[in-house]
């Protein structure tokens, strides 16, 4: 597809697809690819808001907002993934690219997406500004890690330390209550104060670390095929329970790295 943009550092190849929500399509190691394939996979952007916003409505002080019911009866995973993206620049190793806010956010504003591929690294920013009226929001990513590689290894591991996870009800939403970690499988939400900091490995091919300031994760294990940790500024339905404002002189800014190591 011509609209795709590649990004290479040593061996490391990075696709993205402008056009098809500013999602990465491919992320290949040594020619290995990590991420699932699939219109709906890869890895994409969560904003204005991540995971589940209960019922598709959040209240911004006296206003009451209605979003689409895109996970019936919840509103789920933000606007952009939805939308094509502009390339603002690309040099072969970063790409920017930038996403209008508009209808169905009922808010005026920009996200700028900035991915920058090294040989052992991949660093991502987003950026939310608001343009003239304040608004509360979030910002995160959906990856799909690929639970084996299919190169004859085993599956992946993943490892990680939450302080606690929040409490699921049958709604898929936290319940607002805080329990000690409990085993998976995942569709969860945890806490990390500390910032998030999960080490996913294949057992004799490759460690990927994934790590940020933001103090959120979902793990999503269900699936034979995929595992998903998503780094994100907020719990899920946290436009509700958490909001974090952006205000036209006080952006979102949120960043997550990605750092593989051969074994």
């Amino acid at each position: 597809m011509s609209n795709l943009t590649r990004l290479t550092a040593g061996d490391a190849e990075l696709t993205i697809n402008p056009g098809h929500g500013g999602r990465i399509e491919s992320l290949r190691i040594g020619g290995t690819e990590l991420l699932k394939q699939g219109d709906h996979y890869g890895s994409f952007p969560m904003v204005p808001w991540c995971g589940r916003t209960r019922d598709g409505v959040f209240r911004d002080g006296a206003a009451l907002h209605r979003l689409p019911l895109n996970a019936a009866p919840h509103a789920i995973h933000g606007t952009v993934r939805d939308r094509a993206w502009t390339l603002a620049r690309t040099d072969g190793t970063e790409a920017v690219l930038t996403c209008e806010l508009d209808d169905p956010w009922p808010y005026k504003g920009r996200v700028t997406q900035v991915l920058e591929l090294a040989e052992d690294r991949l660093t991502l920013r987003f950026g939310v500004e608001a343009y003239d009226a304040s608004f509360p929001a979030q910002a995160g990513w959906h990856p799909w890690f690929l639970r084996n590689l299919g190169q004859g290894g085993r599956d992946v591991e993943l490892d990680f330390a939450p302080a606690w996870q929040e409490e699921r009800g049958a709604d898929h939403l936290p319940t607002g209550r805080r329990v000690d970690p409990r085993p998976g499988p995942w569709d969860d939400c945890f806490g990390m104060p500390d910032g998030v900091d999960a080490t996913l490995t294949w057992p004799e091919e490759l460690e990927l670390r994934v790590t940020s300031r933001a103090e959120w994760v979902v793990v999503y294990d269900e699936p034979e095929d995929a595992v998903c940790v998503e780094p994100q500024s907020g719990p899920p339905n946290g436009l509700n329970t958490l909001p974090r404002l952006v205000t036209p002189i006080d952006p979102l800014e949120v960043e997550s790295v990605w750092a593989w190591r051969r074994l």
